[in-house]
Order: structure tokens, then C-alpha cells, then sequence
């Protein structure tokens, strides 16, 4: 099971590329999910980073009939058009195709988060945008989640 987590902010440097943390990359198993990863255009046009094996289990998955057909179509040709498989080399940094970047809005200072099953890559200033929109909702779903499990616990005894 995966489960990416932390924020990490970084910098593009003039070669196109960016670190991506080994605090992030050792919560990978390698041997289960691949030492290689896609570099796919996700919703809301965040570029996200999956480790190789995972991305080609939900690529599979996803079966031409649970949509019409035109649909399936469109759905199949974006997908797989944007996605590319990509390694980091030997100091951990991937190298970002640039018009993934550019359709990504990406800049210069990059925050990578750790998104249960994978890694998403931000405008620093986006993201704090982000967090600082969604912080009062977070914290209530997260109160709720921990009173839910706290239940399940007592219920237990």
C-alpha cells in the first residue's frame, strides 16, 4: 500500500529540473511499485508524479465501457498523451518535459507533496494558497476522522 506524504518545497533549476526529496522517495518500495515513475497531467492541471507500476495498474484499470464510447476515446488518447515515463538520475531530480510544465503553469519554486498514492508538484505560491483556502475545512474533516476512529476503538473494548 502506498502512502506518500509530506511537503517539500524545491527549486527548477536552469536545466529544467527538480529534486525530488529522498524523504519522499524512500516511502516508495521499489520492489512492489517500481523504481520509475509517469509524469501525468491530473485534475485541476496538477502535474503529478506515480510511481511506475502503481500508474500502469489505474491505466489498465479503467474499462472503455463505463463510458460512452466517444468519451472513453477522449479519456484514453489525454491520458495516455500526457503522461510520460520518466526516471530520476542518479541525485534523485526529475527532469520536467516542458510543455507538461507549461500546461501545469509550473514556475521556478516548487512545492512536492505527498498525496497517499502520489506525489503532486505545486507553485510554492499555489500551494500555501491552497492550504491557507482549505485549512478550516481540513480541520474539521480531520477532527471528524479522528472521532470516528476513537468510536470504532471504544466500541472494541
Amino acid at each position: 500500500m502506498l502512502l506518500l506524504t509530506g511537503e517539500f518545497q524545491h527549486v527548477v533549476d536552469d536545466k529544467g529540473r527538480v529534486l525530488v526529496s529522498n524523504k519522499l522517495r524512500s516511502q516508495i518500495d521499489s520492489e512492489e511499485h517500481g523504481s520509475n515513475f509517469y509524469l501525468v497531467l491530473g485534475s485541476n492541471g496538477i502535474l503529478c508524479l506515480y510511481p511506475e507500476k502503481y500508474f500502469e495498474q489505474i491505466a489498465l484499470s479503467v474499462s472503455p465501457g463505463e463510458a460512452a464510447p466517444d468519451e472513453a476515446v477522449a479519456f484514453e488518447r489525454m491520458s495516455f498523451a500526457m503522461a510520460s515515463k520518466v526516471e530520476l538520475d542518479g541525485q534523485g531530480r526529475l527532469l520536467l518535459n516542458d510543455k507538461l510544465r507549461k500546461r501545469a503553469g509550473l514556475k521556478d519554486q516548487i512545492a512536492l507533496i505527498g498525496v497517499r498514492d502520489h506525489i503532486e508538484l505545486w507553485n510554492s505560491e499555489s500551494w500555501e494558497q491552497y492550504v491557507s483556502d482549505h485549512m478550516a475545512q481540513y480541520q474539521k474533516q480531520m477532527s471528524r476522522a479522528r472521532q470516528t476512529v476513537l468510536h470504532r476503538q471504544n466500541e472494541d473494548i
